[in-house]
């Protein structure tokens, strides 16, 4: 069981206590998530959340509000990523427990930030699950409206779009849950597989479509400008595209929810986190470069399959249908990582008390949270049936920067205030990259739509009503106290 620090002067009032860090971790046997992970699988994790629907299709919205300059927003995305990526790093080796962000939260800030981080990555795990499984919709229909098999349109787009529900994202999350039920071992095991055939995939597609690189698309190179505004019904500029493919860059930090069931801790997170982040900026600036430079920004913006588009336009039909042909197949592995992070966020909270303690049993079998995966799938399935793509997507990334921000902040504070602790791996110069994690990250979530940000505060509204009605007097850790 988890037992509380004894807080400063007025923190209980205004943060709530926090977890003592010598005594993170004690749960009984039936709390306890099996060590089954090693750093291949950790790799795989990363790998598979970030190299996703953001580089498969949000590369085409990113295209329609920065023009060729999107290539820039990658860049800016990715450097703020790799501030919070640091940080993660450190903290996941120093505090080896699930919960990511929120644990994080919850030992440096005290129980009130941690219920909003945590409540603020529910939303980003699961609309970032919703958001790959409407991605794969587009992707598995296309593919199949090429071998002459269609789908009624009421049944491929949610009432927002004019239809009823979106039946293929919801069978694949449905399909990927039961995956996750099987046990954790074997889902980060089918994982590699479905990550390798990713990276092939984009391998193929750079190799054809660079050779095709033309410098005339990139002119106008910024035609929005670089600042997020107002155009048209829609925000747009470098920033405002930055906000969201950054989509495309965060999933190293489902890495952290699994910190408790790595084998090594200490090693595998560092490889897992950072390694991860090496591996996809590489990927996607390639991508990135080749699209945009052999397809007009204007027509790659249309589209909701735009690697496919520029192989299809170069005349390459055999390699657009392997592409499209990957990304049914291994964008499921998106869906995984993603839904296996919202679980272990889920899973923690429960074990701390804020919510419903008998929703953190874990199954005799296979170590895993049954009950939560459960919940968790059918939640996401319900939205990827009913909402469009990028309504997810910018909603999503805006719990995401809230989490990454209050990272940020820990990795300064426990700097501060646990100078002894052990640190397996180290965050250079920790001041000033958690400064720019928290900056970057502040600018990003002001170039969000405004609805998107209003959404966001609705929702963490709900949240904070939630906590003080239940999960405040319900903590395990103040009741310990």
């Amino acid at each position: 069981m988890r037992r509380a620090a004894k807080p400063q002067q007025g923190s209980r009032i205004i943060f709530g206590p926090r977890i003592a860090l010598d005594a993170l971790i004690r749960p009984d046997k039936e709390h306890r998530l099996a060590k089954t992970l090693s750093w291949p699988h950790l790799i795989a994790l990363g790998v598979g959340a970030i190299v996703g629907t953001g580089i498969y299709t949000l590369i085409g919205v990113g295209a329609e509000r920065a023009g060729p300059a999107v290539i820039l927003s990658f860049v800016i995305a990715g450097l703020v990523c790799a501030c919070a990526a640091l940080a993660y790093a450190e903290l996941a080796t120093m505090i080896p427990a699930a919960g990511s962000a929120y644990t994080f939260s919850y030992a440096a800030l005290g129980e009130g930030v941690a219920w909003v981080v945590g409540w603020s990555l529910i939303l980003e795990y699961s609309l970032a699950c919703s958001t790959v499984a409407v991605g794969w919709s587009g992707h598995a229909m296309g593919w199949l409206g090429a071998v002459g098999v269609h789908l009624p349109h009421a049944l491929l787009v949610g009432p927002s779009g004019g239809g009823v529900v979106n039946l293929p994202a919801v069978a694949v999350a449905l399909a990927v849950m039961g995956m996750l039920i099987a046990g954790t071992k074997e889902s980060a095991t089918l994982n590699i597989v479905l990550v390798v055939i990713k990276l092939v995939a984009l391998a193929v597609f750079v190799i054809v479509s660079l050779p095709a690189f033309q410098s005339a698309n990139l002119h106008p190179f910024m035609p929005y400008g670089f600042a997020g505004t107002e155009q048209g019904g829609m925000k747009r500029g470098v920033m405002a595209a930055a906000a969201i493919v950054f989509f495309a860059f965060y999933g190293f930090d489902a890495v952290a929810t699994s910190a408790e069931e790595a084998k090594n801790p200490g090693r595998d997170l560092t490889i897992g986190i950072v390694g991860s982040m090496l591996v996809c900026t590489g990927i996607y600036m390639l991508v990135a470069v080749a699209a945009i430079g052999a397809l007009p920004y204007g027509i790659l913006g249309g589209s909701s399959e735009p690697l496919a588009l520029v192989l299809k336009t170069l005349q390459h039909p055999l390699a657009a249908h392997l592409i499209e042909l990957a990304a049914i197949v291994a964008l499921p592995s998106v869906i995984l990582v993603f839904m296996y992070g919202q679980s272990r966020i889920f899973f923690v909270m429960a074990r701390d008390g804020l919510l419903p303690r008998g929703l953190a049993k874990v199954s005799p079998r296979t170590g895993a949270p049954t009950r939560i995966t459960i919940l968790t799938g059918i939640a996401i399935a319900i939205i990827a049936g009913l909402f469009r793509l990028d309504e997810i997507a910018e909603l999503a990334n805006a719990g995401t920067l809230l989490a990454f921000i209050a990272v940020g902040a820990c990795l300064m504070v426990l700097r501060k205030r646990s100078p002894e602790m052990p640190r397996l791996f180290r965050c250079p110069a920790p001041y000033v990259v958690g400064t720019l994690a928290i900056l970057g990250c502040l600018y990003l979530l002001a170039s969000l739509p405004t609805m998107t940000i209003v959404r966001f505060l609705i929702w963490n509204a709900i949240g904070l009503a939630i906590y003080f009605a239940y999960s405040r007097d319900s903590s395990e850790v103040r009741r310990a106290g």
